[in-house]
């Protein structure tokens, strides 16, 4: 399939370089878009090591310019601070633990970015992610990346068809030092770029500091599983299920087993901490389902995967009207409200929701 009107989301790094390359080398007409998701960039991340700094913006015009493509910068601030940032603070006031790139992708980049871009006339979004576009019986299908070290279905799995066949992913079938020579053969000065991490938003990497900043200092109790006091905190949002160190004990257990954050109830303000294994789930009920293809409610097991780098778990799906009952055939640890359930069919992805509970 050639001559096809691509818009290339260029984020300054490496993978959204060759991504647009190779659109362009496949005939089709290629425009570069960075997309400015600050109203003052200062206040993001500069450096490497995020994915909307000024050094990322201006990366991204050399690479158009290495490519012969016009380049513009989309001002998307106000749609990110809304959808992205203004949500992760209330989720996290909430007591759940969302992941801010899944929702990036979910309402920014595949959402606003490709509405606007196909309003423009525009065919297609390119972007640098890790996975592969299947053409299949029921339509296209979302499906893993060849290099499961890189693979980003997970964060993909909010996307319906329509979304998924207006996107294009060049690099699902590559493996990371596959794409990082293919830039140095291309003369691409982001070749050696390190890649993104942490939280693009958060200036300094302190998740913690960033939430008290803006949510206060709220103290409140940490408690053991029968409601005794072993604990004081600053915020109940600084907390995740799951999570070990910090805890803010000043009651050790009495055979000094390390305790784990075990519920996060924000109308208390408390945190409840006990052993690893009533981390233990077999359940998770989850809600807004999305599903890229139709849904099938025949008895299939599928995989579960509730970390953007967790393993997988099988399990049966149950669709109860706008919720999701998974159960699990084997039990996993730690996985918290806001976190995303991802439904995988072998490689491909069936549908995804954001999990409420787990038992």
């Amino acid at each position: 399939m050639g001559g096809l009107r691509v818009l290339a989301a260029l984020s300054g790094g490496v993978d959204s370089a060759v991504a647009a390359a190779r659109v362009r080398d496949a005939g089709h007409d290629v425009t570069g878009v960075h997309l400015a998701l600050s109203a003052n960039p200062q206040t993001y991340r500069s450096g490497a090591r995020g994915c909307c700094s000024l050094e990322d913006s201006r990366d991204a015009r050399r690479v158009a310019d290495k490519l012969g493509i016009p380049f513009y910068v989309w001002d998307m601030a106000a749609e990110f601070h809304q959808a992205v940032v203004e949500d992760f603070l209330s989720e996290y006031a909430a007591g759940r633990t969302p992941n801010p790139c899944l929702r990036c992708n979910e309402s920014i980049k595949f959402s606003a970015v490709l509405q606007r871009a196909k309003a423009l006339g525009y065919d297609a979004v390119a972007t640098g992610h890790y996975a592969q576009v299947r053409h299949g019986a029921d339509g296209v299908e979302l499906h893993r990346a060849l290099d499961a070290e890189k693979d980003q279905s997970y964060v993909l799995a909010v996307l319906d068809q329509r979304q998924i066949e207006g996107s294009m992913f060049p690099l699902g079938d590559s493996h990371k030092s596959q794409v990082r020579q293919e830039a140095a053969e291309r003369g691409l000065l982001v070749a050696d770029k390190p890649d993104s991490h942490d939280i693009c938003f958060i200036a300094d990497g302190d998740t913690r500091g960033f939430l008290a900043e803006r949510l206060g200092r709220q103290p409140g109790h940490v408690v053991d599983q029968s409601g005794t006091v072993v604990g004081e905190h600053e915020g109940a949002y600084a907390y995740t299920v799951g999570q070990r160190r910090g805890l803010g004990l000043s009651v050790a257990t009495a055979d000094r087993t390390p305790r784990y954050v075990l519920a996060i109830e924000p109308l208390s303000n408390t945190v409840t901490v006990g052993p690893r294994a009533a981390l233990e789930i077999r359940e998770v009920a989850a809600t807004q389902p999305r599903w890229c293809g139709p849904y099938s409610d025949a008895e299939v097991v599928y995989q579960m995967q509730m970390r953007a780098h967790g393993a997988t778990v099988p399990g049966t799906v149950e669709l109860r009207g706008n919720d999701v009952l998974a159960k699990l055939v084997e039990p996993t640890f730690g996985v918290a409200p806001g976190q995303t359930l991802a439904i995988y069919e072998g490689s491909r992805v069936r549908g995804s929701a954001t999990i409420t509970a787990c038992r």
